[in-house]
């Protein structure tokens, strides 16, 4: 009886599961808005490149 309480207390693998979760979510965005981040990041680099030869 108390392993099985000391399995429900046992929390070192949370660390584990929530970084994977994060890495899901953000993944899952990045897919959904990858259009439009690609076109930000498109802009941002044209307007990099376009102010680089006026340093």
């Amino acid at each position: 009886m108390k392993s099985l309480s000391n399995f429900w207390e046992d929390e070192d693998g949370m660390g584990v599961v929530e970084v994977i979760l994060i890495i899901v979510v953000l993944i899952s965005l990045v897919l959904i808005f990858k259009k439009q981040l690609t076109s930000i990041v498109k802009t941002i680099f044209a307007k990099i490149t376009s102010n680089a030869s006026s340093i």
